[in-house]
């Protein structure tokens, strides 16, 4: 397994909108083509298409929280394998690299996550990547927290 997170541009931007989840877990995720139009409405939302080799397999969208004009951490608020590409790694591997990423852009603000509470296998795959429940709630998800170590 190779993967890569890279930007969506105007030569894979159709293929990540038909990228698709199992219609079981199409109330857990915004489809892709809102997130992208989201990301141009609300800059500070990032997107990447997630690549196994040359193969494109899922899409993230992630972003930089700021409180009082100051860092206050990162949110990822997106990640979605395509119904073919799943229960192989894939998902557990593109977080693997977004978080590597973060890290390298310097920043040691804490990590959250969001997803909805019926959710178990985000909650189960999260929690493997050190997430930790913070028992809030954000827009009726539950939230996670990777915290910055001290």
């Amino acid at each position: 397994m190779n993967i890569t997170l890279r930007e969506i541009n105007s030569e894979n931007w159709r293929p990540v909108i038909k990228l698709k989840v199992s219609p079981d877990q199409e109330k857990f995720v915004a489809s892709n083509i809102y997130s992208i139009a989201q990301s141009k409405i609300e800059p500070e939302w990032n997107i990447n298409a997630i690549y196994n080799e040359e193969k494109l397999v899922g899409f993230l969208m992630h972003g930089i929280s700021i409180e009082g004009g100051e860092f206050d951490g990162y949110w990822i608020c997106r990640l979605m394998i395509d119904h073919q590409y799943q229960g192989k790694g894939y998902g557990k591997a593109g977080m693997i690299e977004l978080l590597k990423s973060i890290k390298e852009t310097g920043h040691s603000g804490d990590i959250y996550i969001s997803f909805e509470p019926e959710n178990e296998v985000a909650e189960k795959l999260y929690s493997k990547l050190g997430f930790e429940d913070t028992c809030k709630m954000d827009d009726e998800e539950k939230v996670f927290c990777l915290y910055a170590k001290s």
